[in-house]
């Protein structure tokens, strides 16, 4: 395993803890603007139609992928400007 990979390793947990938690902000404002309640609904809710849970969920999944790709390559490219080596 390359120096730089090793190197790179808790830069990229950081990384995807930061992910997540902007993720998760982004994913609740996102469901509060299409007007529905203040918490999405989970799985086991029975209150709430399979309508609106898999939507809940396919959203939130298609933002946690995004918003994870975006910060893992901007933690990428960013090493390689600092350090002249990708890290993968």
């Amino acid at each position: 395993m390359k120096a730089s990979k090793i190197a790179y390793k808790p830069v990229g947990l950081v990384l995807g803890a930061v992910s997540g938690m902007v993720a998760g902000a982004a994913f609740k404002q996102t469901w509060k603007m299409l007007g529905h309640d203040e918490d999405a609904p989970d799985a086991t809710d029975e209150e709430r139609s399979w309508h609106e849970v898999l939507l809940a969920a396919t959203l939130q999944g298609a933002i946690f992928a995004a918003v994870k790709a975006s910060v893992d390559r901007a933690g990428a490219t960013a090493t390689r400007r600092l350090t002249g080596t990708w890290p993968g």
